[in-house]
């Protein structure tokens, strides 16, 4: 005898959710603290900050072995019974440096677009990020706002001005949360398309924002060729340098011997470096001597030594 929809309906409805009540539901939703096991918790997927066992380290972890945890880290909760962080991995890497087993916690029901845009808010917050940071960090969190509409992709549109409709509201949208321009907005997403290597000198500082952006138009294999002549010739490209590249680029003339050939181009600001960067060579070299002559001068002094070596030789004999 075939069971009736009604019957056949209940079956397939999960027993606890028999007997869930709204208030119940909502009660689930609510955030809790709770203590956590470390090793429950996984770290937030493609998260844009970087946690280092550096200095700052160092304290953080002093500071929760004397004090504890001044504000408990964010997570949500998983299928699986485990939690995902969303904000706190320095917090995290310190109470496992400081060799606790549980961290005081925060947890949160919370959607993945939800979890993107709570942990990016507060991340924001601290009073020094790397370029590299804010530029993953801005494109995660403006995907995240756009997931719902037809997305234009920002790391693909040469101005801001071309943006429209909901990617351009979401832009001007996320530079007033953030306090910047939509332009500047831009600019650091174009940084998501930089190899590693480069986008390590963005943030050193060896490398300008404006100059990166330029490059990061560049194929990866062109960048590769640039990383490689930074290295030989000891310098980084000019906003100017970056532009004639680009348009060598667009023009099909850009070979390896192009790039190379403008990296040796000499910058108003390096007329005057050193050609030897050794402190214990260039205090020994008269201040008199030209920046671009060192190389002569030191040749010269040990072909002097040299024969003075030989003399004492023959001497000897």
């Amino acid at each position: 005898m075939p069971k009736n929809k009604s019957a056949a309906k209940i079956e397939l409805s999960p027993y606890d959710d028999l007997f869930e009540t709204d208030e119940s539901r909502e009660d689930l939703k609510r955030e809790r603290l709770i203590d956590i096991p470390l090793e429950k918790i996984s770290d937030f997927p493609n998260h844009p900050y970087k946690v280092k066992d550096d200095e700052s380290m160092a304290e953080l972890v002093e500071s929760v072995k004397t004090s504890g945890l001044l504000q408990a880290i964010l997570v949500r909760p998983l299928e699986d019974g485990t939690y995902e962080m969303v904000s706190g991995h320095r917090r995290k890497r310190a109470f496992e440096l400081a060799g606790f087993e549980t961290i005081p916690a925060r947890v949160k029901e919370l959607t993945r677009d939800e979890a993107i845009l709570a942990m990016v808010e507060s991340n924001l917050q601290r009073e020094e990020i790397l370029p590299s940071e804010k530029a993953f960090a801005y494109k995660m969190r403006l995907e995240a706002m756009n997931r719902q509409g037809k997305r234009t992709d920002l790391t693909s549109t040469p101005t801001v001005e071309k943006l429209s409709g909901k990617s351009a509201l979401s832009v001007t949208q996320l530079g007033e949360a953030v306090g910047e321009s939509r332009e500047q907005i831009r600019r650091y997403i174009r940084l998501t398309e930089l190899i590693p290597e480069l986008l390590d000198l963005v943030d050193e500082k060896r490398i300008a924002l404006r100059p990166a952006v330029e490059v990061s138009y560049l194929p990866k294999e062109v960048q590769s060729w640039l990383s490689e002549a930074i290295e030989y010739a000891d310098a980084t490209p000019s906003h100017a340098q970056t532009i004639k590249m680009r348009k060598f680029y667009e023009s099909g003339k850009l070979t390896k011997e192009v790039v190379e050939s403008i990296m040796d181009e000499e910058k108003p600001n390096q007329r005057d470096r050193p050609a030897i960067k050794d402190t214990r060579i260039t205090s020994l070299i008269p201040k008199s001597v030209p920046s671009d002559k060192q190389n002569d001068y030191v040749i010269k002094a040990l072909q002097f030594y040299n024969r003075h070596l030989e003399r004492k030789k023959s001497q000897e004999r």
